[in-house]
């Protein structure tokens, strides 16, 4: 019988778990290897961090959750992944031997690639939980006080759908608490144009988010090159088509929240065969890895080209849709080798976003995610918000009763039509 480990207990690891735990035969192990025994729900951290959700309704203990469903788990963390030993040394010094590894692991996050960026530097962040919940005694301090505001992301990121949300949810925010006429606010981002999100756009993205920006008073600066932040002031390179300096600004600011660019985690990174020079998992079509074919991986860990030459690194998004497509095409992967069977399975890799602002939104869905695409398609309204709630609550659910079923292939068909989410809101309304 075999062993199968998944590292990471993410979105992706903990929903590949629920399924696999669906697909392998009577005697066949599963162990799931986390950091810690939380799972937090992070598109709602933007939500934490003005104080809109408070971490314990956004988090699980997978423990309980694991231990019901048959799946053994370690709360260590891996230390080393070795794939030539089809081993996983975990922090404690002890290791796992597996006859499959799928990598779930989600992304290291390069604060220290920009001096001054980060929670220990000087802006904030809402990539973790723990990050958005200093962020939310910064916005305290912002609402009482007042003062510039900068938000987006750095050159390398590659999730850029959080960095406008939290903006316009900030925004939200202090608009309620009526000190929105102190605050000047500024969006920064590396893409070429706002609404590009890495994708090149998805539908009419690039006019819905200007006239969105326009509407709500925040100013941009695209092509920017963050160089450097200090206590009050940030350092940025406005940035031409062929990369030369068009200007250079240094916008001062009395809070800030900028996404970092990711890399590869430490115990995968630099492993030959198995990982680009970023330390992103090297992965075929059906999400296997070339050099060591029983290991698998999945979400934001697996190395995606960037669609298309910018002046400026700008990466290509893991959406929620992509990561469970992956996600069950792994799934089914691993059980048909298990019975002696080839590998087909291959994911569809589409984009559906659902990108709050707080009290309105803006929905996308790229099919393919890379272009050229068979939709391209992209609509706005408080029915998204409306929608984004309801999602939460489902997928929460989902975690804690440890159900495998799929939601963005419902999701993506509903927002195809609208009907469905339009009528989330009315009654939510």
């Amino acid at each position: 019988m075999a062993h199968i480990v998944v590292l990471g207990a993410g979105l992706g690891g903990t929903i590949l778990a629920y399924e696999l735990k669906d697909v392998l035969r009577p005697g066949d192990r599963l162990t799931v290897v986390n950091k810690g025994n939380t799972y937090s729900f992070v598109p709602s951290n933007p939500w934490v961090a003005v104080g809109w959700r408070e971490r314990d309704e956004i988090e699980v203990d997978l423990a309980p959750v694991m231990s019901r469903k048959g799946i053994a788990f370690r709360p260590e963390g891996a230390r080393q992944v070795v794939p030539s030993e089809n081993r996983v040394v975990l922090t404690d010094g002890t290791s796992l031997d597996y006859d499959y590894l799928v990598i779930a692991t989600g992304p290291e996050l390069a604060f220290d690639e920009i001096e001054g960026l980060g929670p220990q530097g000087h802006t904030q962040s809402v990539c973790h939980v723990d990050h958005a919940v200093g962020a939310r005694a910064a916005f305290e301090a912002l609402a009482k006080s007042g003062g510039p505001v900068v938000v987006g992301a750095v050159q390398g990121a590659s999730c850029f759908g959080p960095a406008y949300e939290f903006a316009f949810i900030l925004e939200t925010a202090l608009r309620r608490r009526k000190v929105r006429d102190r605050v000047p606010m500024t969006f920064v981002t590396p893409e070429p144009y706002i609404g590009h999100l890495g994708l090149d756009g998805v539908g009419d993205t690039k006019s819905l988010l200007e006239s969105a920006l326009r509407d709500k008073h925040i100013k941009w600066i695209t092509n920017a090159k963050v160089t450097k932040v200090e206590a009050d002031v940030m350092h940025v390179e406005e940035v031409n088509d062929d990369g030369s300096v068009k200007q250079a600004h240094a916008l001062p600011f009395a809070y800030s929240m900028l996404l970092p660019a990711f890399r590869g985690i430490s115990a995968v990174r630099g492993v030959e065969g198995l990982t680009n020079p970023r330390g992103f998992i090297l992965a075929d079509k059906h999400q296997r890895n070339p050099t060591f074919p029983n290991v698998f991986s999945v979400g934001v860990c697996v190395a995606i080209p960037p669609v298309g030459k910018t002046p400026l690194p700008v990466g290509t998004p893991k959406t929620g849709f992509m990561i469970e497509s992956m996600v069950t095409a792994t799934a089914q992967n691993i059980g048909a080798l298990l019975r002696g069977e080839e590998a087909r399975a291959v994911g569809t890799w589409n984009a559906v976003c659902l990108a709050d602002f707080g009290d309105g939104g803006i929905a996308f869905v790229a099919q393919p995610q890379i272009p050229p695409r068979n939709v391209n398609w992209s609509s706005s309204g408080k029915w998204v918000h409306a929608a984004k709630i309801g999602f939460e609550r489902y997928f929460l659910r989902k975690i804690r009763q440890g159900k495998s079923e799929t939601f963005y292939e419902k999701l993506a068909l509903d927002m195809l039509g609208i009907s469905k989410l339009k009528d989330i809101h009315e009654e939510a309304v």
